[in-house]
């Protein structure tokens, strides 16, 4: 039995005429009587009762029609679905920072779908910190990810496509409150809240010890930028962290950091070992050609 066999049952089913039906599907009526016996001889039974010129469906007949639209129902959705794949219209599963959460990426994905009105195309947005995302990424749960810069053993390809200064923040009341830039050397005596390992941030604020020879004091570790903003607001101690407009509804002393320079880059991350559908495919490619400005 194949596809051919049950399209042209289901015609004939349909226009009860052989000759009317050879016509529709383009094959001489011998063509399509010998399709019609082969199946009813692999079936067993009987599809079709002939009179004269009139055809109708056997009791068998009308039970194996249900089953043969319902197949070629389902086939047939499926073949639409992925030719709509290929003409880039379906699901893009983003994996972003929280903190790309608020415009950036969002603002990405809603001035692509404007630029593309008459294509289907769907997102959906998952957040997470840096590991927890390329993890996603590397699953396939995820086909793109906006994070931090990822390892190089993991073999995965990032663009920068956006950058946030990172600042320090202290307690109103704290001794470097007075102050309106810091050399990092000067917080190594106060106690730090950080970012815990495995936060895509952590490598970052470490590079930075690392270049004054110094290290911190860690008090307390966490993941997210705006709990260890929380924290250093109800005095917990000071921390290095990304600016963020957030800082300044806190009760914070936000310091610009004079030495070392240093800035941190977001990347869009991607896994060229599977495959990119074409929607993500052109979506990346509208980031990468300068969809955030």
């Amino acid at each position: 039995m194949n596809l051919l066999q049950l399209r042209y049952f289901v015609e004939l089913a349909h226009t009860r005429h052989f000759t009317r039906a050879a016509e529709r599907l383009c094959i001489t009526q011998p063509s399509l009587s010998h399709a019609i016996t082969q199946l009813e001889t692999e079936l067993g039974v009987p599809l079709f009762e002939r009179s004269g010129r009139s055809t109708t469906l056997t009791r068998f007949g009308e039970q194996f029609l249900t089953c043969a639209q319902q197949t070629l129902s389902t086939l047939d959705e499926g073949v639409d679905a992925l030719q709509r794949v290929a003409r880039g219209e379906g699901l893009i599963r983003l994996g972003l920072l929280r903190t790309l959460g608020v415009d950036f990426v969002p603002g990405l994905a809603a001035r692509y779908l404007r630029e593309n009105p008459d294509r289907n195309l769907r997102f959906t947005f998952n957040t997470g910190v840096t590991q927890q995302l390329l993890e996603g990424l590397t699953a396939r749960r995820f086909d793109l990810v906006f994070c931090s810069q990822p390892p190089a053993r993991l073999q995965l390809t990032a663009v920068p496509v956006s950058r946030q200064d990172l600042v320090l923040i202290v307690p109103r009341a704290h001794p470097l409150a007075a102050l309106h830039a810091v050399d990092l050397a000067e917080t190594l005596p106060y106690s730090q809240v950080y970012f815990s390992p495995g936060s895509g941030m952590r490598d970052v604020v470490d590079g930075l010890f690392a270049q004054i020879g110094g290290s911190p004091q860690i008090a307390y570790e966490t993941e997210e930028d705006q709990v260890i903003a929380g924290l250093v607001a109800q005095g917990f101690g000071i921390a290095v962290v990304p600016y963020m407009e957030m800082l300044l509804r806190l009760d914070v002393k936000i310091l610009q950091i004079s030495h070392p320079v240093w800035e941190r880059n977001f990347y869009l991350v991607s896994d060229d070992s599977s495959y990119m559908p074409p929607a993500v495919r052109q979506f990346r490619q509208f980031v990468l050609n300068g969809g955030y400005l």
